[in-house]
């Protein structure tokens, strides 16, 4: 008898053990890791004259007409101009010598939207911004930023480099269409975890895939570059330079355009262009 207490102790004490250590792993990976103190896409010097950009940060007008956006006058270390951060922290780092926007979220387990949502999204969608920002914050898991100077792109193309950093549970990026003033939007994301090519659609606070395109081998460390074609309905996907995703929508593509990523992702952008044709077709 006591040899059957000694044993059904034992048994106790280990379901309690390996209980413990599931609660512990699901809590890391529910909460995620904290960034470092010194994140590897800011330089190790305090000079101000390396920090601060010498002009004001804003996309530029190429002669063609496109939009540019290569985040060299944005100041590091600081949330970017060119850009509007509305959920996640998005940051002005670099990368060997070159300036990028950062996405760190490592800390997105605390799911919340960027700092002065509200002023910002009444910049977005001025006395109407009360049910953007009600919508977006149901997306606090997919870090989001608006891109500035673009308020309707209904046609033409949007283009950006991404390299895939960090990131334990995701590491995505993409890009942001047809985002509505309720904050639903279709975004066209990769992912250097899962390397697959995916359609997205988030509507009324839920999301859903609309179109997937899997093993598609896309490297961390690595950059990559990502493509969006919007004729009319029909949409188009390319993932360093080759077509993957088609997709015919049930109506046109109308709205704000942004960048995107998703739960501990570490991502650094650049060279984002963005040319609208204006045009449903």
């Amino acid at each position: 008898m006591l040899r059957v207490k000694r044993n059904l102790l034992l048994v106790a004490m280990t379901v309690m053990l390996l209980v413990g250590l599931g609660t512990w792993v699901a809590f890391r990976f529910l909460v995620g890791e904290a960034p470092p103190t010194k994140p590897e896409y800011l330089p190790s010097v305090s000079a101000a004259s390396v920090s601060i950009a010498a002009e004001p940060a804003a996309p530029v007008r190429a002669t063609d007409g496109a939009l540019l956006f290569d985040f060299e006058s944005e100041t590091l270390g600081a949330e970017p101009k060119s850009v509007i951060p509305t959920v996640g922290q998005w940051i002005a780092g670099v990368d060997g010598k070159e300036r990028v926007l950062v996405v760190d979220g490592r800390g997105w387990s605390r799911g919340q939207p960027s700092a002065g949502l509200a002023d910002k999204a009444r910049a977005l969608y001025g006395k109407r911004y009360a049910e953007f920002l009600d919508n977006v914050q149901a997306y606090a898991y997919f870090p989001l930023a608006v891109a500035k100077g673009i308020d309707d792109f209904r046609a033409g193309e949007i283009e950006l480099r991404f390299k895939c950093v960090a990131g334990r549970i995701d590491q995505a990026a993409g890009i942001v269409f047809n985002l509505k003033l309720n904050g639903d939007y279709l975004v066209l994301r990769a992912n250097c975890l899962e390397d697959n090519l995916v359609l997205f659609k988030y509507e009324r606070g839920s999301r859903s895939a609309v179109k997937w395109i899997r093993n598609m081998p896309t490297p961390s460390k690595q950059w990559h570059d990502l493509k969006l074609v919007v004729q009319g309905k029909n949409i188009k996907g390319y993932l360093d330079g080759k077509l993957y995703l088609e997709h015919a929508l049930s109506e046109p593509v109308s709205g704000r355009i942004g960048l995107w990523s998703k739960a501990d992702s570490v991502v650094y952008f650049d060279d984002i262009r963005v040319e609208s044709t204006g045009r449903n077709e």
